[in-house]
């Protein structure tokens, strides 16, 4: 599980992705930019897009059907709900992750 206490990463997400693994679960979290429509015109907004995956295989080596993502507000406290996603997660498709290890 990630301990949030300690997971202090937004200052290297603003410049690097930030990839990591769980007992079977893998995950990056990156800064994205996402076109977004106001009013009448179209801006780009950053968000924080978090994406989980089992083991074995790098995320460019994983099927994108394999793949789940998440998208969160790109600040300290979008970082906080993204680690409370992939605890979720983590918790929710165990089965998934265990699985994922047995064929490392």
């Amino acid at each position: 599980m990630i301990e949030k206490d300690k997971f202090h990463i937004f200052n290297y997400i603003k410049k690097e992705e930030y990839c990591a693994s769980m007992d079977g679960m893998r995950y990056m979290l990156k800064k994205h930019k996402k076109k977004v429509q106001e009013e009448d015109n179209e801006e780009e907004k950053e968000v924080l897009l978090v994406t989980i995956w089992p083991e074995p295989c790098c995320y460019a080596k994983t099927p994108e059907e394999k793949k789940q993502r998440m998208e969160f507000d790109f600040s300290a406290d979008g970082v906080m709900e993204a680690a409370d996603w992939l605890n979720e997660q983590y918790i929710q498709q165990k089965p998934l992750w265990d699985l994922s290890k047995k064929l490392v």
